[in-house]
């Protein structure tokens, strides 16, 4: 009588596993200032030379689509507050007197004081679209820790950004982009 329960277990658990009702967006969204109807003299090659002259490296374009992605990156701090930092445990002790010196091994749990800073890598990469109709720029910074761990991700593309690299691409003579 009771493997006939046994057999709605798996049903009933099953039932528990539901899909997502939305998609992940951005948070926070892209600013409209990063999206402008594309003008007589908007192309790639004018977007790829604004992007270099503001210390980006090209990663990768598609004329077919009209991107170019690309990224810079810098050193930078991260100030971490102490989070996860491993106790100090142990030590080693040097001393004496009276012209006789010893050596030892000091065990003992303790903490260190510090700041809590460590060097970072600020990863900021920038996605341009050059479109028959409009143009649009999305950008996300990462900031990775000394270790190699991501600390910090978010969407970056916020109506100063995108209106300093407009200005940019239409500050590029047409006969100058490659």
């Amino acid at each position: 009588m009771r493997r006939w329960l046994l057999l709605l277990l798996p049903a009933a658990l099953a039932g528990c596993q539901v899909t997502p009702t939305t998609l992940p967006v951005a948070e926070p969204a892209p600013a409209a200032e990063c999206r402008w109807p594309a003008g007589s003299g908007d192309s790639l090659a004018r977007a790829v030379t604004a992007l270099e002259a503001e210390g980006f490296l090209v990663r990768h374009t598609d004329a077919s689509l009209g991107l170019v992605s690309a990224e810079r990156a810098r050193n930078t701090i991260y100030h971490d507050n102490g989070v996860e930092r491993l106790p100090r445990f142990g030590g080693f002790v040097l001393g004496g007197s009276g012209g006789h010196v010893s050596s030892g091994v000091m065990i003992g749990l303790g903490t260190g004081f510090g700041v809590g800073v460590d060097e970072a890598t600020r990863v900021e990469r920038v996605s341009v679209v050059v479109g028959e109709q409009q143009v649009q720029v999305s950008r996300d910074i990462r900031i990775i820790d000394w270790r190699g761990a991501l600390r910090e991700s978010r969407s970056a593309s916020d109506a100063d950004f995108c209106r300093d690299l407009r200005d940019a691409i239409e500050a590029v003579p047409p006969q100058e982009a490659p």
